[in-house]
């Protein structure tokens, strides 16, 4: 999959594809059905697949403490659409100069200089342009004089509900990691460089990864049964996400992995850790002695999931 980084950067080889815009944070089922009608697209019109994000995302732009919590950072959200085939991803400095945008120059400089879209696969509740005025609408209309069409996305459902990335984080705060797994198709994965903490766990007995995650929230807390793979391997773990309310907080949510019986540096490793169920909610302990209690207690719950666990996971398995 090609990454092309502003509207700078693109060549005269980029113009002509089909193309969808959005956040696509997430990537999940929803996301899916679109990507799928575009690439089916794409082979009917014998041309690229591109997908258009922004960076930051429009909310984080405009009030970054009240944004919603990722779901994704770029890095995986690439990976994601790499995974579903997408040929191309656009991604869009979202500033100032993006924001006063008008619709009518929007779809001027980014879908039809810029791209030279033959189709775009679009929400029909999707808002684009300086104060939100373009609509499906709007675009159906340019398409019309601009010699492109437009197709509304078809909803997706599950348990009667439309999904959607604000769904997602609602069911991810309340910890249903199963019903999580519907709609996004997959468990849910937060990838990150294992990078420098406290230390804290080699004084409670379970050191632990703190893994980076480069987001302001997080769309979940507590701990957590998680399996964690690394470089090809897969192993049982335990894992802390939140606000660490037990020792000195930096005003940032982390996340903490003890990977059952592993022996080993990992510093700088990438780690892909795999949420499977829920077993507390973060919780402040007075003395290190109690968090310790608490910390083996996780443990010991995490082992007894994997004995039970019909993925019968093995420490290092591939």
């Amino acid at each position: 999959m090609q990454l092309v980084r502003g509207l700078h950067n693109l060549q005269p080889e980029h113009r002509g594809c089909v193309a969808t815009i959005g956040n696509f944070d997430g990537v999940h089922r929803g996301h899916q059905a679109i990507l799928a009608r575009l690439r089916a697209r794409a082979v009917e019109l014998g041309v690229p697949s591109c997908v258009v994000i922004f960076e930051p995302q429009p909310r984080e732009f405009f009030a970054p403490e009240q944004a919603p919590a990722r779901l994704t950072r770029l890095r995986e959200k690439l990976r994601l659409l790499a995974e579903q085939g997408v040929d191309r991803v656009l991604c869009l400095a979202f500033n100032r100069r993006l924001r006063e945008l008008s619709a009518a120059d929007f779809v001027h400089a980014v879908l039809v200089e810029g791209l030279g879209v033959q189709h775009l696969e679009v929400g029909d509740d999707f808002r684009f342009g300086c104060d939100r005025a373009g609509d499906f609408a709007f675009l159906t209309r340019a398409g019309v004089s601009e010699g492109f069409s437009v197709e509304a996305a078809t909803t997706i459902e599950v348990a009667g509900q439309r999904v959607s990335s604000s769904r997602l984080r609602l069911i991810l705060a309340e910890g249903d990691l199963a019903l999580a797994e519907r709609l996004l198709g997959r468990p849910y994965v937060i990838s990150g460089r294992v990078v420098y903490g406290q230390q804290l766990g080699r004084q409670l007995d379970a050191p632990t990864a703190n893994v980076q995650l480069k987001r302001r929230r997080v769309p979940l807390s507590g701990v957590f049964v998680v399996s964690v793979w690394l470089e090809g391997q897969r192993w049982p773990a335990v894992a802390n996400i939140g606000m660490r309310p037990s020792v000195t907080s930096d005003g940032l949510p982390h996340l903490e992995v003890h990977l059952l019986d592993y022996r080993g540096d990992l510093y700088g490793r990438q780690l892909d850790v795999i949420f499977h169920a829920k077993l507390r909610d973060e919780q402040r302990f007075a003395t290190l002695k109690a968090l310790r209690q608490a910390i083996a207690t996780d443990i010991a719950a995490a082992r007894d999931y994997w004995r039970a666990s019909t993925l019968l996971i093995e420490p290092g398995s591939k």
